[in-house]
């Protein structure tokens, strides 16, 4: 396969550099692996989940070829453009799994904002926006296995792409931008990569030790509460209102006319302004 992204002038990352960024004998990382390119990074580590791989389990693609976001959208870059890295966990509770999306969202949010100063917010649950669009999306998907569920979750992060290689945004969302053309033009996507791992081992581990510092984590980077909303939830029903605060379960409370309503999950519309997903 020819590679495309030392074609176009984009570096590669420092694999040796990122493994000591991120993995620790004492850490939440213990196995990490970058390669060229893959179809979807999740879809690997959830066959590895169940081929028994272990908890702290990372793999990193310079590309994905047919990588998935939440409600069976697709996210798609080029090679050596963006952030690609999905997770594995074997997490010991099986109860309060509903922080876990913003968890990785805030996770992304701290890292951008710590490497380039910009502004950003958590839609609810994790979709990550700067002023200009959603700069990065997150998967979080639920895996059986032998020895009990565990947890995949995927990662992109738009770094370098040009306007003409983002996807075409979809009626009523926010348009996709990346951090260059938000005016982040030097970013170490190997430094990048291992602040969202460092900030990912840290808020999983407030998660399972500390949730009243987390949700107050999760509510300072929220871009969603304090928005009237709209919520399309799975089976159709929506809810119309003002979206006051997060539950101790992660679910966004959405006080409307006929009282408050906590939305476990479903897409979010924020109806501020010209009312984008």
């Amino acid at each position: 396969m020819a590679d495309r992204g030392a074609a176009s002038g984009r570096e590669g990352l420092d694999v040796a550099r990122l493994r000591e960024l991120a993995v620790r004998s004492d850490g939440v990382w213990r196995e990490l692996t970058v390669v060229e390119a893959t179809g979807s990074t999740n879809a690997d580590l959830r066959a590895a989940a169940a081929d028994g791989a272990p908890t702290g389990t990372v793999l990193v693609a310079e590309e994905q070829l047919a990588g998935r976001g939440r409600l069976g959208r697709t996210w798609q870059a080029p090679a050596r453009a963006s952030v690609a890295v999905s997770v594995l966990l074997r997490p010991p509770a099986t109860e309060g799994w509903g922080w876990l999306p913003l968890v990785a969202g805030v996770a992304v949010a701290e890292a951008v904002t710590r490497l380039t100063g910009l502004s950003v917010g958590v839609k609810w649950p994790n979709d990550v926006l700067l002023p200009e669009g959603k700069v990065a999306g997150i998967l979080v998907e639920r895996v059986p296995t032998a020895t009990g569920p565990a947890l995949v979750a995927g990662v992109g992060v738009n770094v370098t792409q040009s306007v003409d290689e983002l996807p075409p945004t979809p009626a009523g969302s926010h348009p996709s931008t990346s951090l260059l053309l938000a005016g982040a033009s030097a970013v170490d996507r190997t430094e990048l990569t291992g602040v969202i791992l460092d900030r990912l081992a840290e808020g999983y581990r407030s998660w399972l030790g500390d949730r009243p510092g987390l949700r107050r984590r999760c509510l300072e980077w929220s871009s969603t509460v304090g928005t009237p909303v709209r919520a399309h939830l799975p089976g159709g029903a929506v809810h119309e209102g003002l979206a006051t605060t997060l539950d101790d379960e992660g679910r966004l409370v959405v006080v409307t006319v006929d009282g408050p309503v906590a939305v476990g999950a479903g897409d979010i519309v924020h109806l501020r302004g010209a009312a984008p997903t």
